[in-house]
């Protein structure tokens, strides 16, 4: 006996203005969070809170100088930017194309999947932690914000 069932339908790609919402939603939230910054100088005492670690232990985290060097960074002064904290320049760059990547795939109607091996976080972990013992140290003082 025959079956009367309809064949199942798989769905297509969801609308592009749905498939973009997201990637674009985080762009809007990333340049609001660059042009506050980028308006109110962290250069200027009171405008934000000190970094903990800083003030009870006089120690640079490896996100110390991270505002300053995105308001350097925005008003184009890249020199400035990598001595405030190289470290978040790398980073505008790897969320830069990690975003172009996003957006691409997403008007392709494709998912955007990055599942980095164990041994890339500890990697990146062990970065930061030479970076933030080096910038201590007065060798390093050329990476200290």
């Amino acid at each position: 006996m025959p079956s009367s069932a309809a064949p199942a339908h798989e769905p297509g790609p969801a609308p592009l203005a749905r498939r973009l919402a997201m990637p674009l939603a985080t762009l809007a939230g990333v340049a609001a969070a660059f042009a506050y910054v980028g308006s109110v100088d962290p250069n200027e005492p009171g405008h934000y809170p000190v970094c903990p670690l800083l003030r009870f232990t006089g120690i640079y985290c490896p996100g110390c100088g991270g505002l300053r060097s995105a308001h350097a960074f925005i008003h184009g002064d890249l020199t400035t930017a990598l001595g405030a904290n190289a470290v978040a320049v790398v980073g505008y760059g790897i969320f830069a194309v990690v975003w172009l990547m996003w957006l691409i795939r997403a008007v392709r109607g494709e998912p955007l999947r990055i599942a980095p091996a164990p041994a890339w976080w500890w990697s990146l972990g062990g970065v930061l932690l030479i970076f933030s013992v080096v910038r201590n140290l007065p060798f390093g003082s050329l990476l200290a914000p």
